[in-house]
């Protein structure tokens, strides 16, 4: 099926082939997980963020409380872990969408496109601008190379043939979001382009040699403008950490406006009643790019049930919604479609306009695709 660029299945020996060469991988497992694990914040930055009002005790903190710990004891996770391990990945080859540089050639003015690259990792072009939230190039999420979770699929986008953006917006610290190798790569290839974060996460970019000027960092319901959109930082209910859950760095969900289009963008959280006053302050929004994956009732307070990613939506005042923190990784113990099943059940019973794209597809919000479950011949 074609949307205007290709549509590539991966085979099996290309989809398991590394994406670093063997020496780079073994650099990289070894010796680079220090500069991995990140940067710590101090002087200004620390100051700043003391100053906070989610910072308390030497941490930030969540508006409703939130446990990070696993409900229930370790043999109830080992069953679970067991059990029905071979669902947890596809089946088969996950399809994919290969964007060209002819389909970003030129943005509309007063469009709105998203491409969904996986996981959690979108090209957002709005009114003539590009932004890319949560980048995530590498093979593993994790500090080594060697060990973590690995993908299910490639990405769809060499990051050499990413387009000019014109901003890199990060949610949180996690792994599966802040990539070290991705980031020295972007910041090289995107001479100039701002990295936009939440406190206390530019330290990690300075680590990673990212300049401080090219560092915006934002509290809860503070913005920046950027090429005449504006950003800005709105709360999630998660937690931080690259070494350890020290919630040593803030977490935010996104509002991302231009003159006439707005789309939100959830990162990690669990669901809390902030999302209808977001709504109320900076909606409706043309799109939602919502998490909806890595859910357990072990950690139901750090990550959404798709039917309270729903629930986001409807409570931000969105129009489009398109899910993401599914497909690429392996992070909970559900099936791998689990999630957008029961996404698509409950978006169905609410009325909610859902747009599901297979990695690397590009949605124009304004001319969507006809509906098409292509996960299913895949599971």
């Amino acid at each position: 099926m074609h949307y205007g660029h290709v549509t590539t299945k991966i085979p099996e020996r290309e989809r398991r082939a590394p994406l670093l060469a063997p020496v780079d991988v073994l650099v990289r497992g070894v010796w680079e997980v220090p500069a991995a694990i990140g940067g710590r914040a101090t002087g200004a930055r620390l100051e700043r963020m003391r100053r906070s009002p989610q910072y308390r005790d030497g941490s930030f903190h969540n508006a409703v409380p939130a446990s990070v710990m696993p409900a229930g004891n370790g043999k109830d996770i080992g069953r679970e872990l067991l059990r029905n391990r071979g669902t947890r990945r596809p089946s088969h080859a996950i399809p994919i969408v290969r964007p060209t540089a002819a389909d970003f050639a030129a943005p509309a003015l007063d469009g709105l496109r998203l491409t969904w690259l996986g996981h959690a990792t979108a090209l957002v072009e709005l009114e003539g601008r590009r932004l890319l939230l949560d980048p995530m190039w590498s093979e593993r999420c994790s500090p080594s190379a060697l060990i973590g979770p690995r993908r299910l699929h490639p990405a769809p986008l060499p990051l050499t043939e990413l387009p000019p953006l014109d901003a890199v917006v990060i949610s949180h610290d996690h792994y599966d979001h802040l990539d070290m190798t991705t980031i020295r790569r972007l910041a090289a290839l995107q001479p100039g382009v701002p990295f936009v974060v939440p406190l206390g996460v530019g330290a990690h970019l300075e680590r990673w040699s990212v300049p401080p000027s090219r560092i915006i960092e934002l509290d809860w319901d503070e913005s920046t403008s950027v090429a005449g959109v504006s950003l800005t930082a709105t709360a999630a209910r998660h937690f931080s950490g690259r070494l350890r859950q020290d919630n040593s760095t803030l977490w935010a969900s996104w509002v991302i406006a231009g003159r006439d289009r707005r789309v939100f963008y959830t990162g990690d959280s669990g669901f809390f009643g902030d999302y209808a006053a977001i709504g109320a302050a900076h909606g409706p929004f043309d799109a939602t790019l919502v998490q909806i994956g890595a859910y357990s009732p072990y950690w139901p307070d750090i990550h959404m049930t798709p039917e309270e990613g729903v629930a986001t939506h409807v409570a931000v005042g969105g129009s489009v919604m398109i899910p993401v923190h599914w497909c690429t990784f392996t992070l909970a113990l559900h099936t791998w479609a689990e999630p957008v099943e029961r996404l698509t059940l409950e978006a169905a019973a609410r009325g909610v306009s859902l747009a599901v794209p297979r990695p690397g597809q590009i949605l124009d919000v304004d001319a969507l695709p006809a509906g098409d479950p292509w996960w299913r011949a895949v599971a």
